[in-house]
């Protein structure tokens, strides 16, 4: 068998439950006739992804390794094999962007530190749809992925973010768990600057898509539940 190594392919998946011909360009799906080992982060959801875009009658000869938040170090680098022989790797996220706010990130470093050839696919990502249609600053923003869960800390995180936002002009993107939107929209709404411009962005790509920006004042006579969606927020003070 052959020394060589295989490439990693990073794949994207549907932020919802939409048709993947939607969002994901036709010849990133055909590309996905040609793997045969997938890494990803959860494999029901990557089993069912990949019988909707084409593969249905064929899982059962493909190979599957997960790599979520609850995967080793150890577990990750014995991935390494999976490259032996020139056998390129599929690597798929639960929804959008592989490696972006995702665990995915550590097997596209191992590929890095072993000279494996990375090539990025293309595909939704909710952020960057997010800030495109939020009318904030996109020459200058700043991912900022999950801030802290307590009210106390999450309410500190805010006023920083606000605070670095105002003196830069630069836009906050935050992410949260789905079950916490409300509860970190109220905390927005409660220490930031009535003039500062909150972006709410649900549900991105899907028929219900919920995108909206508006001053903290205004959200606040509004009002707004947003429930367990998927959901990107935006801040520019």
């Amino acid at each position: 068998m052959s020394n060589s190594k295989g490439k990693l392919y990073l794949i994207p998946s549907p932020l919802g439950e939409n048709p993947p011909e939607e969002v994901i360009p036709m010849p990133v799906l055909k590309s996905l006739e040609g793997f045969r080992t997938f890494v990803v982060e959860e494999i029901r959801t990557a089993r069912r992804y990949l019988s909707r875009a084409g593969l249905k009658g064929r899982i059962g000869e493909l190979v599957f390794f997960e790599l979520n938040e609850h995967t080793g170090q150890e577990t990750i680098e014995g991935y390494l094999k999976l490259f032996d022989g020139g056998n390129d790797v599929a690597l798929i996220s639960e929804a959008g962007l592989p490696a972006v706010a995702d665990p995915g990130a550590q097997l596209v470093a191992l590929a890095h530190r072993y000279g494996i050839e990375v090539v990025p696919a293309v595909g939704p990502s909710s952020l960057m749809l997010a800030l495109m249609a939020s009318g904030l600053n996109g020459q200058s923003f700043a991912f900022c992925g999950y801030i802290p869960a307590k009210t106390d800390e999450r309410r500190s995180r805010l006023k920083t973010l606000e605070k670095i936002s105002g003196q830069l002009k630069q836009t906050q993107i935050i992410i949260e768990t789905p079950y916490r939107n409300d509860s970190l929209l109220n905390d927005i709404l409660s220490v930031c600057s009535a003039s500062t411009r909150v972006c709410v962005a649900a549900n991105i790509t899907m028929p219900d898509a919920y995108i909206k920006t508006k001053k903290v004042s205004e959200w606040k006579k509004e009002g707004l539940v947003i429930g367990k969606r998927p959901c990107v927020f935006l801040i520019l003070a």
